[in-house]
C-alpha cells in the first residue's frame, strides 16, 4: 500500500472495440489501485438525484459508469478540497477512492445511470458513516 497514491484518482479507459459489442475493462489483479476484493455491486441512480455523502473507513472504491453518466464529488474536509470526476461512456475510466474520503454523487444521464464498485472489502454498516447533502455542498 505504501506505493500507491493514497489520493482519489481518475484513470482514463480506452473500450475495446469488437463489430458485435465492445469490451469496456475495469481493474485488473495487476492494477496499481488494486488492492484485494471483497465485492463487487452496482447500484443506480436516477437523472437529477444526489446520493451521499459517505465516506469509508477501510474501504477502497474502484468506480465506473458503464452505462448513463454520473457526476462524482470527492471531498477531503481536512482541507475543504473538493474534487468533482463526470464519469461515463464520454469519459469511461475508473475512480479510485481511498478511506476517508466523503463522496456524493449524481446522475446526469437522461436514462438509466449505472455505477459499478468494485471494493476492497465487503458491506459493513459500521465501515462507513453517512452525512446529509446539505452539510457539504456540491460543486458543479
Amino acid at each position: 500500500m505504501d506505493s500507491i497514491s493514497l489520493k482519489p484518482s481518475f484513470t482514463k479507459l480506452i473500450p475495446i472495440s469488437h463489430p458485435k459489442g465492445d469490451l469496456f475493462k475495469i481493474l485488473q489483479k495487476s492494477s496499481e489501485q488494486y488492492l484485494g476484493f471483497g465485492e463487487a455491486y452496482f447500484t443506480s441512480i436516477n437523472n437529477g438525484e444526489t446520493k451521499g455523502w459517505k465516506r469509508h473507513k477501510a474501504m477502497y472504491l474502484n468506480l465506473t459508469v458503464p452505462i448513463g453518466a454520473v457526476r462524482f464529488n470527492v471531498l477531503n474536509d481536512e482541507n475543504g478540497e473538493q474534487q468533482v470526476y463526470l464519469l461515463g461512456k464520454e469519459n469511461y475510466g475508473r475512480l479510485f477512492i481511498p478511506p476517508g474520503f466523503w463522496v456524493a454523487f449524481t446522475g446526469m444521464g437522461d436514462g438509466f445511470n449505472l455505477v459499478l464498485n468494485i471494493a476492497s472489502v465487503e458491506h459493513d454498516p459500521n465501515e462507513s458513516e453517512n452525512r446529509e447533502l446539505k452539510d457539504f455542498p456540491l460543486q458543479l
